[in-house]
């Protein structure tokens, strides 16, 4: 059965996101399910889907495998404390 593919414009990442230890302000998320976001373009930050949103970030890689997609992006503002 195939996978569908799903178009998010907030990345909501209640708190799966893993600190890239060599580049600075740099995170890595993987996701079940295939989902496409926006390239290179500031986007929403969100805790949780419900929550006010806690910066902006850029997504500047995607990879789709294995039922998962996995996340790299940029935190480029933040509105709180992390």
């Amino acid at each position: 059965m195939s996978m569908p593919l799903t178009l998010e414009w907030a990345l909501v990442t209640e708190g799966k996101e893993e600190r890239i230890s060599n580049q600075p302000n740099c995170f890595k998320m993987t996701m079940d399910g295939y989902r496409l976001f926006p390239i290179e373009q500031m986007i929403e930050i969100k805790r949780h889907k419900k929550a006010d949103q806690i910066g902006f970030g850029e997504i500047y890689q995607l990879t789709w495998s294995d039922k998962q997609t996995v996340c790299l992006y940029r935190l480029i503002s933040l509105h709180s404390v992390n």
